[in-house]
């Protein structure tokens, strides 16, 4: 393997190992519940694993983000064992976690995290009790992220007439500050800086809002949408970029983690991956299943519950190939498309906060939910 540049800081942080106090807040029992790990996950955002050992510190396995979500899939509930999580791990190409001894060298930790394609790696000593975890970004030099981003603003956003009646949804106020611009922020702190954003319907006030995209800290440029032509259709008008990209309808209010999702597209070698969203429908009567006229089961008032797609997708370049230019076309008719040429097409489950602002009362509920979302994404929270 050719050898590669590393952080200088790499080599003195693995002298000082993190405290024991910081590695038992991502340390799960074997007894543990998935609300359990994702409260893990969460908390360790420098590595973003939760780590299952015994009652001696020994490692016994690892979870992921990307494990949680593939639980979420399998509906896996909040409140069941971790032992689902890891039975769904078990027919995974690495059923087992990737380790290294503790004194490992920085470049031989690096071969190691790119050999796997992890981006995290327990430290164990020779009794294997986890002392440290090293994260990829921790050795690799500051890169931006190599992500751009297209936001869908060309809607007319006719359910919430009459608020769109002189003004596009995507600048519709949400305390204080245009639904947009919000949307610009949260790709901003993910490292997003060049932006492209579609437009058609009083277009001219997004593009007097946002300008070039300087004063938001992000590079923006506009294409207009003489006649709507869909969420896919209106990819044909950009260029075809050189490396995935992402794409996020306008009128969503989220703190979806979205270099977990770029993580998860990699993982998994996908072509196109869709995030969708878990949505449950209480049904108010008896359902009866029927064999033709003879009743075989009858369940009362039961939860019905399946995954939609929540409007934010991560695409290959060569997702073009299956783009006409100018040719209307929904993203679900380009998702369809790619199915049926037996492209890999993955879906990736929000767990996080995530509000399509698409009716009246959506739109209240963001301006009460937003001040929440800002407390919980704030960097000291």
């Amino acid at each position: 393997m050719p050898s590669l540049a590393l952080k200088d800081s790499a080599i003195i942080r693995r002298s000082n190992p993190s405290g024991e106090h910081w590695l038992k807040t991502i340390c799960l029992a074997p007894h543990a519940t998935v609300a359990d790990a994702i409260a893990c996950i969460d908390r360790s955002a420098r590595v973003n694993i939760a780590l299952v050992v015994d009652e001696r510190g020994r490692l016994l396995n690892t979870l992921s983000d990307g494990d949680v979500r593939r639980g979420l899939l399998a509906n896996v509930a909040l409140a069941d064992p971790i032992d689902r999580l890891l039975a769904i791990k078990a027919r995974t190409p690495h059923p087992a976690p990737a380790t290294a001894p503790v004194g490992t060298s920085p470049e031989t930790l690096l071969e190691i995290m790119l050999a796997r394609s992890v981006r995290q790696l327990p430290l164990v000593d020779e009794s294997g009790i986890i002392v440290d975890v090293v994260a990829l970004y921790e050795l690799l030099p500051d890169e931006p992220t190599p992500l751009q981003a297209v936001v869908m603003a060309g809607g007319f956003g006719t359910r919430l007439r009459p608020l769109t009646e002189d003004l596009p949804k995507p600048m519709l106020p949400v305390a204080g500050k245009p639904l947009m611009e919000h949307i610009i922020a949260q790709l901003r702190e993910t490292g997003i800086r060049d932006i492209n954003v579609t437009t058609h319907y009083r277009a001219e006030q997004i593009v007097s809002h946002f300008g070039n995209g300087d004063n938001f800290g992000v590079n923006i440029s506009y294409v207009n949408e003489e006649r709507p032509l869909g969420t896919g259709g209106a990819l044909s008008l950009l260029e075809r970029p050189a490396a995935p990209f992402l794409v996020i309808n306008g009128d969503i209010l989220t703190d979806i983690d979205f270099r977990a999702m770029h993580a998860y597209h990699n993982e998994h070698d996908a072509m196109m991956t869709v995030a969708v969203r878990r949505y449950e429908i209480d049904v108010p009567y008896g359902v009866v299943e029927c064999d033709g006229p003879y009743l075989r089961s009858l369940r009362e008032k039961p939860q019905v519950g399946f995954f939609v797609n929540a409007g934010i997708y991560l695409l290959e370049p060569t997702t073009y190939d299956y783009i006409s230019a100018h040719e209307h076309m929904n993203m679900t008719d380009l998702i369809t498309r790619l199915v049926d040429d037996n492209k890999t097409v993955v879906s990736f489950p929000v767990r996080e906060y995530w509000l399509d602002i698409g009716r009246h009362d959506d739109y209240e509920r963001a301006q009460r939910d937003i001040l929440q979302l800002r407390a919980r994404t704030a960097p000291n929270a």
